[in-house]
Formats: structure tokens, C-alpha cells, sequence
């Protein structure tokens, strides 16, 4: 597999994965301002567990389901190169993030 081929594979398990934090990110921020009653409920710490793995099952096959495929598939280098990639893509978008974060109360 080329290396261009890799880096894209990079980009869009990055980028799937950042907006996936987003979508959940968003929907909690606007289920806190009151559209979701507040209930003390045996339901909320369960749905949120569900939510806590499913989120770490889409996210872990995200990041890791292709490079295991092509490590499995004896492809080593490629398979550690896009693992690498998508690391790095994902902690530059939190990087990203931290600099708006810094912006919005500077």
C-alpha cells in the first residue's frame, strides 16, 4: 500500500472520529440546557455506560480496525505507519481544539 494511500486512510479514521466526538460532544452539551429532564433515574448511569462502550467499540474500530487488518495480513510497516498516522491526526485536531478553546476566553 502507498504511503499517500495510508496518510488518507489517516485522515478520514481521524476525521471520523473527531466528528463522532462532536455529534456526542454536541448532544450532551444540549440535552444539559434543559431538554432532558433531570430525573433521579437508575436509567441515567446505565445510559451513559451504554453510551461510554459503544463509543469506545466505534472509536477503538475506527483507530484500530484497519491497521490490525493489515498487520494480520503481514503488512507490519503499513500497519503501524497508519495506527501512527491516525494518532498523530487525531492529537494535532485536539491541538486544534485547545488553540479555539484558548482563543473563545482570551
Amino acid at each position: 500500500m502507498k504511503n499517500s494511500k495510508i496518510i488518507t486512510y489517516a485522515f478520514i479514521n481521524a476525521f471520523a472520529t473527531a466528528l463522532y466526538v462532536i455529534l456526542i460532544a454536541s448532544f450532551m452539551y444540549i440535552g444539559n440546557q434543559g431538554i432532558f429532564p433531570v430525573t433521579p433515574s437508575i436509567f441515567v448511569p446505565i445510559a451513559m455506560l451504554m453510551l461510554f462502550v459503544f463509543s469506545a467499540a466505534l472509536t477503538g474500530s475506527l483507530v484500530l480496525g484497519k491497521p490490525l487488518m493489515l498487520y494480520l495480513d503481514g503488512k507490519k510497516k503499513e500497519a503501524v505507519l497508519l495506527f501512527i498516522s491516525t494518532l498523530l491526526i487525531i492529537f494535532l485536531i485536539t491541538i486544534v481544539i485547545f488553540l479555539i478553546l484558548v482563543g473563545l476566553n482570551g
